[in-house]
């Protein structure tokens, strides 16, 4: 599976909830992957992602979409504690922090030029759709045009 190969096995879930979920269990038709590049010393991440929990709340709750929509954090924190920090304000997944080297390998794939970006995923193929999925949100703040295929 594509996005298990980009991803890894296990992605890591919020402190108090089971501690990793299996990528694969991502994977399907219809489903789409948000891969979140950001950092807390980064000013601009500061303002969009409460834009994007929001995105992502919104149409997680749309009729038949709870699970057609996830995101992924990968960090550029320098520390573990910071990472803690950063990925405790989110309602999402993370690429564990101890993987630096598959985020080094994600943020050279996708050409990472600068943070926030937000790359959307087909998930059943691992595809990139857009690494425009940032502007995309504040284009289409409803996702009524979503996952914003040509």
């Amino acid at each position: 599976m594509a996005l298990v190969e980009l991803l890894g096995e296990k992605l890591q879930k919020k402190a108090g909830e089971e501690e990793t979920v299996e990528t694969s269990s991502l994977v399907g038709e219809g489903r789409y992957v948000g891969l979140y590049f950001s950092a807390l010393w980064c000013p601009p991440c500061h303002g969009f992602t409460p834009n994007l929990a929001r995105f992502y709340h919104n149409l997680r709750q749309q009729a038949g979409k709870e699970t057609a929509f996830e995101v992924v954090l990968v960090s550029d924190d320098t520390d573990e504690d910071t990472f803690a920090e950063h990925f405790g304000r989110m309602p999402w997944l993370a690429l564990p922090y101890s993987e630096r080297q598959k985020k080094k390998d994600l943020c050279t794939k996708y050409q990472v030029f600068g943070y926030p970006m937000l790359v959307l995923l087909d998930a059943s193929t691992g595809e990139m759709i857009t690494w425009k999925a940032r502007d995309r949100i504040r284009e289409d703040p409803e996702g009524n045009d979503f996952p914003w295929k040509k």
